[in-house]
C-alpha cells in the first residue's frame, strides 16, 4: 500500500511502500478515493518541517521552552535523544478523505458503501485507512467515520 510521508529532519517528502493496516473493532477499513491538501493546516507543517533548526526554534518558541523543561526535568542527554528520535522519525500527512468500506466492524457501515472520513491519525494520504466510527453519531445515514 502507498502512503504520503515526511522525514521530520529534513521535511523531505516521500511515497513509501507501507503494509495496510488492519480494521480495528468499532471502524472500518477504506480504500482511499480522494484526499484533500490543506492548504492552510498541511502546508505549514511541510513548511516548518523543511526550515532550518534555527528558523523552526524561531517559529516555534512554545516548543523550544518545552525542550528547556526537559533538560531541567530530565537532564540534556535524556532530552537530546528525545528530539533526535523525533527528527529521525516519519509523519503521517493527511486529516480528510473520502473511499469506499473495504471491511467493517460496526453495526452502520457495510463492505461497498462510500464514507467520508476525518482525522489526523486516520484519515491520512494513503490507498488504504482504517477508520474509528465516529462516538455518537445522531444520523448515521451521513456515513460520516471519525
Amino acid at each position: 500500500m502507498l502512503q504520503v510521508v515526511q522525514f521530520q529532519k529534513t521535511g523531505e517528502m516521500l511515497v513509501e511502500e507501507l503494509p495496510a493496516p488492519t480494521c480495528r473493532n468499532g471502524g472500518v477499513l477504506v480504500r482511499t478515493v480522494n484526499t484533500l491538501i490543506s492548504a492552510g493546516t498541511e502546508r505549514s507543517s511541510v513548511a516548518s518541517a523543511q526550515s532550518s533548526m534555527l528558523e523552526r526554534a524561531r517559529s516555534q518558541p512554545e516548543a523550544v521552552k518545552q525542550i528547556i523543561e526537559n533538560v531541567k526535568k530530565d537532564g540534556i542527554f535524556a532530552t537530546y535523544e528525545r528530539v533526535k528520535s523525533k527528527l529521525e522519525s516519519y509523519k503521517t500527512l493527511g486529516y480528510s478523505a473520502a473511499g469506499i468500506v473495504l471491511e467493517s466492524r460496526c453495526e452502520e457501515f457495510s463492505p461497498g458503501d462510500r464514507v467520508a472520513c476525518a482525522g489526523a491519525q486516520f484519515a491520512n494520504h494513503a490507498e488504504i485507512i482504517s477508520v474509528p466510527k465516529k462516538p455518537h453519531q445522531k444520523n448515521p445515514r451521513k456515513r460520516i467515520l471519525c
